[in-house]
Parts: C-alpha cells; structure tokens; sequence
C-alpha cells in the first residue's frame, strides 16, 4: 500500500491532521491549518491531483489557499456551498486515493458536510472528526453539531467497515493501528452515554 503521512505531525499550532496518500494519484485528505504544508508536501511528492476534505471546520481548511495555489489542484467535498470546496463529493460517491478506491460515507453530526472516506480494499478509514482513538468522537457543541446525527453517524460507519479494518486516520490525535474497529464500537458508546 501506497504510504500515508501526516504532515502535521509535531506541528505546535491549532491545526488538524493533514493526511497525503501517495501512490498513482497522490491527494491531500484535508489540509490542516497555521503551518506550513507546502514544504512538507514537496519532501514527499512532486504534484497533488486533489485534495479531499473530511469537513469545512478552519482547522481543517486553513492551509486549502496555499495548497490550491501551489499546486494548481481542486478541493472536493461534501457542500460545494462552502467557499474551501471546488467540486462536490456526494454519499456514496467513489474517489481515488493513492492506488485505491474510496466511497464517501456522508457522517453529520460533528458537522453538516461532514464525510468519512473508506477503502475496502486497503481496509482504511479516513474517520476526520467523527471518531478517535480510544472511544473519543467529535464533538457536538460547535454550530450544525447534533449529538443524535453523530451516533447515527458512527453507526453507520460501522456497520459499514467491518471487523477487519486494518487502518482508521482521524482528525486529531494519533493513527489507530490496532483493532479500528473496537475504538468505532467504543465511540457508539460513549456517544450514547454522555
């Protein structure tokens, strides 16, 4: 599988992770914000074909001008209203990553446009702020966040990835490497009780 970094690992500023999947078609899955992405793509590729956003939340579009500019690409997402989206990505849509195909599962909840984008074949999930490690789940007290949508939202997810989820990249904090799956059960639960 083609390699997948986040270029905001160790950034101290407020920003959200920033994940490049390289391979036959390199793309930025969100563009984190307040730091300097540009650079941190060229140590790893020559062009981008795309960057695909989880949500419109700034932390997660900051850097979209820069990257867009230096590299003449487009955005996609889920609400082309939004003024960081170019392209619209609709649920169930299917987009290329790297060497894979995606389909975008529409997740509101901690946002409106909120999508999660996952791969069957490389059994990886990228979950943006819907889930995290150890049960964390986005959270529903900014505008459009609706706590009965974001437990509809993570159900649906799982129920679409299945048990043997190998790979879930988040929003925040660090990648889930072992057994994705029971952090996703974990979140439905912890959504449910607080």
């Amino acid at each position: 599988m083609a390699p997948i970094t986040n270029l905001a690992a160790g950034v101290q500023a407020f920003t959200a992770n920033a994940f490049l999947v390289e391979g036959d078609r390199p793309v930025l899955v969100d563009t984190g914000a307040n730091f300097d992405i540009v650079s941190r793509i060229r140590t790893h590729v020559d062009a981008l074909e795309a960057i695909v956003l989880t949500h419109t939340h700034p932390d997660h579009v900051g850097n979209v001008d820069a990257v867009r500019d230096a590299f003449g690409v487009k955005t996609w997402g889920y609400d082309p209203e939004q003024p960081a989206v170019d392209n619209p990505i609709a649920d169930g849509d299917s987009v290329q990553l790297g060497d894979h195909e995606y389909v975008a599962v529409h997740t509101p909840g901690h946002k409106k446009d909120h999508i999660c984008l996952y791969g069957e074949a490389p059994h990886t999930l990228f979950a943006g702020d819907l889930v995290f490690q150890n049960g964390s789940f986005g959270r529903t007290d900014l505008p459009e966040g609706d706590r009965e949508a974001l437990i509809e939202s993570i159900d649906r997810v799982r129920s679409i990835v299945g048990v043997d989820l190998a790979a879930m990249y988040v929003g925040h904090g660090p990648d889930v490497l072992d057994d994705p799956a029971s952090h996703i059960d974990l979140a439905a639960r912890m959504a449910r009780s607080m």
